[in-house]
């Protein structure tokens, strides 16, 4: 089995719920999983853009892990997305598009239960509605998308029992992808 890079993006991860839990449990596993914390790697969001496409063209299958800011991904994942996958080097003319096919999915925690996150619910529209914009990007890629993983509702009725049951739910999608 082939390991997973998994690019991990919160802006404080020593306080987060579910994003620390999550990766301390990968971190047991360092023959199955690559943990690349964006805002570890990058305090100064000054990013080594030829570090980071070399990285990612390492690995078949790629997991941003990050919390749902503001119904997007934190700004640095958002700045990582602009200055890596770059024209001539991902997409478009002169690239070998080093992504083709590499199996991309996203992890996220939603502060909001799911039922908030559907057509009727407060916030109208599904995750997956809300990340198509990735979907899409890694589409013109020509990467694989798929479907992502979340964790609901830390905001309303984030135990750590439930914490605890999506590990292994999360260990189990990231070795099926």
């Amino acid at each position: 089995m082939m390991k997973v890079l998994i690019i991990v993006a919160h802006p404080n991860l020593e306080q987060s719920f579910v994003n620390k839990r999550w990766v301390a449990e990968l971190t047991k596993f360092p023959d199955r999983y690559h943990i690349h914390d964006l805002y570890f790697s990058y305090p100064d969001g000054a990013i080594d853009v030829e570090a980071e496409q070399k990285l990612i063209t390492q690995f078949d299958r790629v997991v941003f892990q990050f919390p749902l800011y503001w119904f997007n991904c934190p700004p640095l994942l958002k700045h990582w997305l602009d200055v890596v996958l770059t024209d001539g080097w991902s997409y478009g003319r002169g690239s070998a598009y080093p992504l083709r096919g590499k199996k991309i999915s996203l992890a996220i925690s939603a502060g909001i239960d799911e039922k908030e996150y559907a057509p009727g619910g407060r916030y109208k529209y599904t995750l997956g509605h809300l990340t198509s914009a990735f979907e899409l990007t890694f589409e013109y890629v020509q990467a694989t998308y798929k479907p992502l993983f979340a964790f609901y509702g830390r905001e309303y009725h984030g135990t750590l029992a439930r914490l605890e049951e999506s590990v292994p739910q999360y260990l189990k999608y990231l070795d099926q992808l």
